[in-house]
């Protein structure tokens, strides 16, 4: 920021933005019009998309408990925060470890706006906020290393983040550079739209992102694993997000059988 120009000051509430539209399904109050005129449109598409939510979201917490409780992991960089809901990251690591520490990066100002939120972490630990995208991995690894120990193990963690970025943007390239910079024994939790449960509503789905000028790309299975490549996945693999590990749920609301058009995974660098 610049001179007197704050957060809020920044805020295009002219555009739809992925964050707020998120926040908006989770029944947030961080959204603007123009949001929640995309969501409704969406949901009138596809009325499961709140339910697609809500269930990315169980997996994050269910990932990060398998990571602070089985694997002993302490250390995490968030991209694609998005706007706090509580339980954060930071808050279902430190419950375990409470001296965990946790860098949040995100784009929109929003998030910055309210990243207080994301720093009311434990005594013991430490969280942090990083304004950056994920275009910027240079940026990123450079500002977290005063965080975190990067000759550490580091969960990145890239919740429903990547299906924003096309190929012909480098998404594979972007992740492969985040996971090289990483110590051995790291991992990547990552969550990512895909087509192959409901063809049609995600097509109508990437469409209409597309008419409120957000990019939005469905992969399959094959093209959500090349993200894990040289990586060893955690059981059960990449499955939908609903069926990721469900006996680390807690406190979660039943979602019901019907599909959830997102892959969800775990892999731990050799």
């Amino acid at each position: 920021m610049t001179g007197t120009e704050s957060a809020a000051d920044r805020i295009d509430t002219s555009r739809p933005h992925p964050a707020r539209v998120y926040d908006w399904y989770l029944g947030g109050k961080d959204n603007y019009p123009v949001d929640e005129q995309l969501g409704q449109h969406i949901m009138s598409l596809d009325p499961g998309a709140p339910r697609a939510a809500r269930s990315n979201r169980c997996f994050m917490q269910r990932a990060t408990r398998h990571l602070v409780r089985t694997a002993g992991i302490g250390q995490f960089l968030d991209i694609g925060t998005g706007i706090p809901t509580e339980p954060n990251l930071h808050q279902i690591a430190q419950r375990t470890a409470p001296d965990a520490r946790v860098v949040y990066v995100d784009n929109d100002p929003i998030v910055l706006a309210h990243a207080e939120a994301l720093l009311r972490g434990t005594p013991e630990g430490m969280t942090e906020y990083i304004q950056a995208d994920i275009r910027e991995p240079g940026k990123i690894l450079a500002e977290a290393g005063r965080v975190l120990d990067l000759d550490r193990p580091v969960a990145l963690s890239l919740i429903a983040l990547m299906h924003f970025v096309a190929d012909e943007s480098g998404a594979y390239e972007l992740v492969e550079t985040l996971v090289d910079a990483l110590a051995p024994g790291s991992c990547l939790a990552l969550s990512a739209m895909t087509a192959d449960f409901e063809p049609e509503n995600v097509r109508r789905g990437i469409e209409t992102y597309a008419r409120g000028g957000v990019t939005l790309v469905g992969r399959s299975h094959a093209e959500v694993g090349r993200f894990f490549t040289g990586l060893d996945l955690v059981e059960p693999g990449i499955v939908s997000v609903k069926d990721w590990r469900p006996d680390l749920a807690e406190d979660e609301t039943p979602i019901g059988d019907e599909p959830v058009s997102l892959y969800g995974g775990v892999g731990f660098k050799r």
